[in-house]
């Protein structure tokens, strides 16, 4: 067991303390503490000295102003070997503290249980992260500890911890420090959504990333209403990292639908997607829209889970299945499935991704979420029939395709027909050849299918594609406009017997 010989010490989160500290004490240590941790200790048996007796002065505004002095911060940051400042301290009657056990005033906390203002403003430390500081910066000669998961190996060492294990735990100081001071500024920002730090918490580290061979670890936003780490897995393995970006995508997507729906996700693109007037018949069209496709994915559901549901996905090999619940009946039925991931995010229905990032050489970009709107009276409707002869139905498809479309990678086509997709173009170097792509998986799996409208993500550059939509007899095309060549297409599209919507809204995904 390390031996230490003076310690500072004043938490928020007291798990693991006393057993931290008892046999350390045992063996010789000295405690100082301040407020609650002091109480804390005593209570506990520890024989800790106030932090007045160590400063000459005593705790004022209501606790605000007591570890901000000279006699504490001398003691943390008196460095080895400097005369003057063993000279200082022999002066002032003053011991070096070599450990200092630290954690800060949860604010994170505080703000989640919905406190504002004056209130909120109370939980913000000042003095921890001083001290800390302080620590971290002499980490040469002094242990700093601010996470309890830390207290088990430091007791469990036969020595003090090595300079580079202090480096570490310096290191790990800053970092809380930094992530403690960005949730404060977001919270504060006029526009919290635009504040551009990059920090979170840990949830896990992954087995790997996309491959074997990468490293990988997953964090949250401490400022996020809900995501993917409230959701509870009910069955099945831990999630890889692979899970969780397709577990994103279709959750995202899932989220842009009112009534039941199911989407199916293979590669971060979705692949199937129903939508019906229960869950059951939503299921059943999503994986019937590309069988082929769908097995091996993710599927993610707007809303419980009945037998039925559960019923229409244990036929297929399914990586994931996320929805806001599971009945008895249907959890018993997907639990067969021995791999099979089941998550419940009760949360997942009323989720609205706000911002993006993606990491680029040397830097991250961010972005507001994208999202489709509802049909709208002012979008321009263009071609063969007037807007009046688009029946509820074709509308109801052509929202459909529209909404899938803004999930799918660049360049991106959706087909839909009677509430499911049936032929989906995705990640193409150019806009024909998603055509292609979503008419060839439509007459391979579902060729006989009625009324089919397409989507696409942007504008047609030229009007080659719609010659292709129109021989493969679709007559309804949803899309941005926007082309220098819109009345060319336009016109050729009207020839063709197609009626467009135009939206004037583009949906690239990258």
């Amino acid at each position: 067991m390390p031996k230490f010989k003076n310690a500072l010490v004043s938490v928020s989160d007291k798990s693991g303390l006393v057993e931290f500290l008892k046999p350390l004490v045992a063996e010789g240590l000295r405690v100082v503490s301040t407020g609650g941790t002091l109480k804390h200790l005593r209570d506990s048996g520890i024989p800790a000295i106030d932090i007045s007796e160590q400063t000459g002065f005593p705790e004022v505004m209501d606790g605000r102003v007591k570890t901000l002095h000279p006699r504490v911060h001398m003691a943390l940051l008196s460095r080895d070997g400097m005369e003057e400042d063993a000279s200082l301290l022999r002066k002032e009657g003053l011991e070096p503290f070599d450990l200092l056990v630290v954690n800060l005033y949860p604010f994170e906390a505080a703000r989640a249980k919905g406190l504002k203002g004056d209130e909120l403003i109370e939980y913000i430390d000042i003095g921890g992260p001083s001290m800390l500081r302080s620590a971290a910066k002499n980490h040469q000669r002094l242990t700093v500890v601010t996470d309890p998961r830390d207290y088990q190996w430091i007791q469990a060492k036969a020595t003090a911890p090595t300079l580079e294990e202090r480096r570490a735990l310096a290191a790990k100081v800053f970092s809380h420090t930094s992530q403690y001071d960005d949730l404060i500024a977001r919270t504060l920002s006029p526009d919290a959504d635009a504040w551009n730090n990059l920090t979170g918490r840990l949830v896990s580290e992954l087995r790997y990333g996309e491959n074997p061979h990468q490293k990988a670890s997953w964090y949250r936003d401490p400022m996020a209403k809900s995501g993917l780490h409230d959701a509870e897995i009910l069955h099945g393995k831990p999630l890889s990292y692979n899970n969780l970006l397709d577990l994103d995508a279709a959750c995202s997507a899932v989220t842009e639908f009112r009534s039941p729906a199911a989407v199916a996700v293979k590669h971060n693109n979705p692949c199937g997607v129903g939508t019906d007037r229960d869950l059951a018949g939503a299921v059943r069209r999503g994986i019937a829209a590309d069988p082929v496709s769908v097995f091996g994915g993710i599927i993610a559901l707007n809303r419980q889970v009945d037998f039925a549901a559960a019923e229409a996905m244990a036929s297929i090999f399914l990586e994931c299945v996320v929805a806001p619940d599971f009945t008895p009946e249907a959890l018993t039925r997907l639990k067969v499935k021995k791999d099979l991931r089941i998550l419940k995010w009760s949360g997942l229905s009323d989720h609205q991704p706000v911002r993006q990032f993606k990491t680029i050489a040397g830097g991250y970009l961010m972005q507001s979420a994208d999202r489709t709107s509802d049909w709208s009276d002012a979008w321009k409707i263009a071609g063969a029939k007037a807007s009046t002869e688009l029946t509820s139905a074709l509308k109801a498809d052509l929202l459909l395709a529209w909404k899938v479309c803004a999930h799918l990678r660049s360049n991106a086509i959706a087909i839909a027909s009677e509430g499911q997709t049936v032929g989906l173009g995705m990640g193409q170097v150019n806009r024909v050849d998603a055509v292609e792509q979503a008419i060839g998986r439509m007459k391979k799996h579902q060729p006989n299918c009625v009324n089919p409208v397409l989507a696409s993500d942007a504008f047609f550059p030229f009007a080659d594609s719609m010659e292709k939509i129109a021989e493969a007899g679709i007559r309804y095309v949803i899309q941005p406009g926007g082309s220098i060549r819109d009345e060319e297409v336009l016109s050729r599209a009207q020839a063709l017997g197609i009626t467009t919507v135009l939206t004037g809204t583009r949906h690239f995904r990258h």
